[in-house]
């Protein structure tokens, strides 16, 4: 693998006027100068195509997963897992292949028998026409050693990312509503073991929804951060009370592209995804309940974002992907949060 390129934009020492030129969409000053990008270092290149990201600790190292393909969209994707105990040096752990079959968009989440999981996309393409697509799971106890991928719910569907919360996996799929892939329905799922699955409800979502992360308040509330795909519709946040069949919904104002977010230890939850200004670049948002406010962007572009997010060391940790230097890289931030503003109390 080549030399990867690190950027160091130091900490203590960003002046709000370099954060306020980092960022695509402007926030609040007082919001602005929470944040900072300590450093972003390209982590991973070795294939002509990779994308769509997460990232996780397990075990006291870094596990960071993402698609390896010779472009966007075709083709047999494998998934590459990589490993690190720093954070800066990265070496390959495991590639998971299925033959005729395009792995996508991995995400990596912890079991509660304690097992490293990945659930993904499991396309089936002629050429770029797509004519099948199921989802796939595989698990892992050290992160080298996975299970081979396993078809889960039914032919059509996404599972596109799953949360463990009090002994069960909670995920949102998404299925196509019509042979044109111009609508999609999204359905509510949890499951014991990430394997076999149960029908929650359907969330009531409009503008052709997909791509859904959920994450759990302290008093187990669940919270949805969802991409809207028709023309040019703005992501949704919902909430919901066990047993997650009642939602109420807040438009972001903002599109989003694989997004993710994170609570915390404070209590405050940060957001990434992929922003769409005037041109795609991955942000990250100051989020909440019912907010979703980008106050900072990596340095990114072109075909790119998908991040997954981790707290540890009291900084925030950030993998996503971009084209901006060249092909489609893996790239690690690592973000500094300051002190909560006195303009803004943390989320309840």
């Amino acid at each position: 693998m080549r030399n990867m390129a690190t950027v160091i934009l130091g900490c203590a020492v960003v002046s709000g006027a370099a954060v306020q030129a980092m960022a695509g969409a402007a926030s609040r000053p007082s919001e602005m100068s929470r944040c900072e990008i300590v450093s972003v270092k390209r982590i991973w290149d070795a294939a002509p195509h990779s994308a769509f990201t997460d990232l996780i600790r397990f075990h006291d190292k870094w596990y960071c997963t993402f698609r390896e393909s010779e472009a966007h969209v075709g083709g047999d994707g494998k998934l590459r897992v990589i490993e690190s105990t720093d954070g800066d040096n990265w070496a390959s752990a495991a590639l998971l292949t299925e033959e005729g079959v395009d792995l996508r968009d991995p995400k990596l989440s912890i079991t509660a028998d304690g097992r490293l999981m990945i659930v993904a996309g499991g396309s089936i393409y002629e050429g770029r026409k797509l004519v099948g697509r199921r989802p796939r799971v595989a698990f892992s106890k050290d992160g080298r050693r996975w299970s081979a991928p396993q078809p889960v719910l039914s032919e059509g569907e996404w599972l596109w990312r799953v949360t463990w919360h009090d002994g069960r996996a909670y995920g949102v799929s998404y299925a196509m509503t019509s042979k044109t892939d111009a609508d999609w329905r999204l359905t509510l799922w949890s499951s014991k073991d990430g394997i076999q699955y149960e029908r929650i409800t359907a969330l009531e979502v409009t503008g052709s929804p997909n791509e859904t992360t959920l994450g759990f308040m302290p008093d187990g509330e669940m919270i949805a951060l969802v991409r809207r795909e028709g023309g040019n519709a703005r992501g949704w946040i919902g909430r919901s009370r066990k047993p997650y069949t009642e939602w109420t919904w807040h438009e972001t104002g903002h599109r989003l592209g694989g997004p993710d977010f994170i609570r915390l230890p404070d209590g405050r939850m940060w957001a990434a995804s992929r922003g769409y200004d005037k041109e795609a670049k991955t942000v990250l948002a100051a989020f909440g309940p019912t907010t979703y406010e980008p106050v900072l962007t990596f340095p990114s572009g072109g075909d790119c974002s998908y991040p997954g997010l981790a707290w540890h060391d009291n900084l925030l940790w950030v993998s996503y992907y971009s084209s901006h230097e060249g092909k489609s890289s893996i790239y690690l931030a690592r973000i500094s949060i300051g002190p909560a503003s006195a303009t803004r109390p943390a989320d309840k």
